[in-house]
């Protein structure tokens, strides 16, 4: 397993819902390209162009043209520069869908569900009640939008379905740890960014973070609306917090649930995930054997060493599933990983466990395929592609020896079960463009109170990442939500839900500190 950051934050939003079903069955010329300005349809609001140069006008005045896209959503593209920085040098479009609000709309709400790299469209339109509460539902216009990168936008493209097959499932011939083990993931590494060089037009130096964060107030502004109110989960956490940062004076209500800690270098993001799901991982292994219906028996520290001890085993000798495939021990820890991110999947990581103990993969590739985008043999969506294409360029690749051996040091001795699927070697060393992005505190000076959610026991997004970003922040206010899983809004905690829904409907800044049981 790649210890890139933020390795894990792909699909969680959508695993649950996919799951339950799977149990039952550029210049003048580029200004021309902008569409024309004309009457704008009753009850669109006019874009707020104020303040903006000259170069941006033709952008930030677009009409944007809705059409239906199932009942009760219209959906949209909107034109951006391909570089903030010189708008006349090429264009790429933004893919955006709206829900009316079923009530009287307080004005538009902003989503993002995390990654880098996940479909903030697909979320809206498929799982609308998992992305925000009824009463934001009745209350405000939710508008989801792919970042520049994913899915309908302007997208990365690198592997076909049999291509990534091969890439995320691949099982390695030389033997693990070995030199050439390493080399042998290095080589793969550099075909696939080589891929993505050759097929994605041209627009991989301009998928960062800070770029994203300027389209989204490209969107604030072309959907009429002052001040931007946003709700990111997981990675988009990081992207508000940039957004903030960039524009405090457009800052409206932002809610930041599942935080990044936008300070902390890439290597030790890594190992805090690792100890992160190591954690969940014995809190699922805890209630799996006061369930009475566990595959595994004993304390938790001999449970834990019998799960070591399959995953060996699937490294030695993959198990074959009904389709032909291998699942190695790196996709079987994709598995157990993607259904650590909310407590309702630990059934289902009981099932597969259970089953990979007798041989048999099926379960467990459900959940490393949820985790992957695939369905059907076919990937459904390109966050693999966008997530690689997002984290090469926003972290600055550390070549440090003496601190990538303390690094794998501290998640051997905090994360045993998980080490040694965990580290390798860095793919974006063999990255075709240098990063851009910056490691360091966010203030986001003059933007007002925003709100952070954490999770006691968040693994992929640790606790302390929200402790940290709210006291980084210049008016941070911390919500703590006691518990298990990823992110805290709408997860059946109506102290958690109360607080975010009055900041965002009635602007009333919760208690900073507040705890939920």
């Amino acid at each position: 397993m790649n210890t890139r950051p933020l390795s894990r934050l792909r699909r969680a939003a959508a695993l649950i819902a996919g799951l339950a079903v799977a149990s039952v069955a550029l210049s003048g010329c580029l200004y021309a390209m902008i569409p024309e300005q004309s009457a704008r349809p009753a009850g669109e609001k006019e874009p707020d162009t104020e303040g903006v140069a000259a170069d941006l006008l033709p952008y930030y005045s677009q009409k944007l043209d809705w059409t239906e896209c199932g009942t009760g959503f219209e959906c949209t593209d909107v034109t951006a520069p391909l570089d903030w920085e010189n708008p006349g040098s090429g264009e790429i479009q933004l893919a955006v869908v709206r829900h009316r609000a079923e009530g009287t709309a307080v004005g538009s709400l902003l989503t993002n569900p995390g990654g880098p790299g996940a479909s903030g469209v697909d979320l809206v339109l498929s799982s609308l009640g998992y992305a925000v509460g009824p009463a934001l539902v009745e209350n405000y216009d939710v508008i989801g939008f792919d970042p520049r990168g994913v899915g309908g936008s302007t997208a990365v493209t690198c592997y076909d379905d049999a291509e990534m097959d091969d890439y995320l499932y691949g099982i390695p011939e030389a033997q693990r740890g070995s030199a050439e083990w390493e080399q042998e993931l290095l080589d793969g590494h550099r075909a696939f960014a080589e891929a993505c060089d050759a097929n994605s037009d041209g627009i991989l130096p301009y998928i960062t973070t800070v770029n994203a964060a300027r389209d989204m107030d490209l969107i604030r502004a072309v959907l009429g609306d002052k001040q931007l109110n946003y709700l990111g989960y997981s990675y988009g956490t990081f992207l508000g917090a940039t957004y903030a940062q960039l524009y405090p004076e457009k800052a409206g209500r932002l809610v930041l649930d599942g935080a990044i800690d936008p300070a902390v270098p890439g290597l030790e993001v890594g190992a805090t995930q690792a100890l992160g799901f190591e954690s969940a991982l014995r809190a699922y292994m805890q209630n799996c054997l006061d369930s009475g219906n566990c595959p595994f028996s004993g304390s938790v520290d001999e449970a834990m060493a019998d799960l070591g001890a399959l995953l060996a085993s699937a490294d030695r000798t993959p198990l074959e599933n009904g389709d032909g495939r291998l699942m190695g021990a790196d996709a079987l820890m994709t598995a157990i990983i993607a259904a650590l991110y909310s407590q309702d999947s630990w059934d289902y990581l009981t099932q597969a466990l259970e089953e990979a103990l007798q041989g048999d993969p099926t379960t467990a590739f459900v959940l490393a395929d949820f985790y992957n985008g695939r369905e059907n043999g076919t990937y459904i969506d390109n966050s693999s592609e966008a997530f690689r294409a997002y984290n090469c360029m926003d972290y600055p690749v550390e070549d440090d020896p003496a601190a990538e051996a303390a690094i794998t040091a501290k998640i051997a001795e905090g994360a045993p079960t998980i080490a040694p699927y965990w580290t390798g070697p860095d793919p974006c060393e063999v990255w075709p463009y240098p990063p851009t992005g910056t490691r360091g505190e966010i203030a986001a000076e003059g933007a007002g109170p925003i709100v952070v959610v954490g999770t006691t026991n968040d693994p992929a997004t640790p606790y302390e990442w929200s402790e940290s970003l709210a006291n980084q922040l210049e008016e941070g206010v911390l919500i703590t939500r006691v518990g298990e899983g990823h992110t805290g809004y709408n997860k059946g905690n109506t102290c958690v839900d109360d607080a975010v829904e009055g900041f965002l409907l009635d602007d009333v800044v919760p208690e900073d500190g507040l705890r939920c049981e």
